[in-house]
């Protein structure tokens, strides 16, 4: 499999109607570090993450993976979104769905996504229908789906939002691991604790514009932008 990194993304703008919601953002995306795109609600963090991945086209601008189009390198990406959507179906067959699409055989994409439960603590209740999981069990198998795909990139979009503390620390020692087996993470987050534990590196989001980016230690304790300033002290709403 080629390799999709980087991701480039170049003038990218997004608008509906006369509705502006992205303005000129360009940016590279890494082999490597933990990418964490913080802002706002209505920042416009979830909407970059959908055209990064493909879901939708920019008004205007490129996204590009290596040279690549976005759609010769959806096969080696996968995204997570903020509220899971699981099948009507056991959670097994949950994690074969998207493994079936590929076309990988019957034997192949069951040990494959009986491993990805495995790693994220779900083999037990592999035969349950995934509609009846908690909110955390739900946000995990969501994950386990995408990581059966052995993503170069996965996109995480506010991955514990809703879920509590027990849950968060458990989805965020899977997006180490995962990391940690070689995926690129880029996610959202709206929480500067989180923020600390897992990002590397900083982008952050003001109004559709890119205000700010570097290292995570170095934006979260000494902020450039007065954007990131005021919504780091509490001063712009979460």
């Amino acid at each position: 499999m080629a390799d999709i990194l980087p991701l480039r993304i170049e003038n990218l703008s997004y608008r509906v109607g006369e509705q502006l919601l992205l303005s000129d953002i360009t940016i590279d995306f890494e082999p490597g570090p933990i990418s964490v795109i913080m802002g706002h609600n209505g920042a416009g963090k979830s909407l970059l993450l959908k055209l990064c991945h493909g879901l939708i086209a920019p008004s205007s601008g490129s996204v590009s993976w290596n040279g690549l189009s976005p759609a010769k390198a959806l096969h080696a990406q996968a995204m997570v979104f903020q509220r899971p959507v699981v099948l009507r179906r056991s959670v097994l067959a949950n994690v074969e769905y998207p493994l079936k699409l590929k076309h990988i055989s019957r034997p192949d994409r069951q040990t494959r996504a009986m491993a990805a439960l495995e790693k994220t603590g779900l083999s037990d209740i592999a035969n349950r229908q995934a509609p009846l999981l908690s909110g955390g069990e739900q946000q995990k198998l969501a994950i386990a789906r995408a990581w059966a795909l052995s993503p170069q990139v996965l996109f995480l979009d506010e991955p514990t939002a809703s879920l509590d503390p027990r849950s968060t620390a458990e989805v965020e020692g899977l997006i180490r691991t995962i990391h940690g087996s070689g995926t690129k993470i880029i996610m959202t987050s709206h929480q500067d604790a989180q923020v600390k534990r897992l990002a590397d590196e900083v982008i952050f989001l003001h109004e559709g514009r890119i205000v700010e980016t570097g290292p995570a230690q170095d934006v979260l304790a000494a902020p450039k932008s007065a954007e990131a300033r005021a919504y780091l002290a509490g001063e712009l709403p979460v």
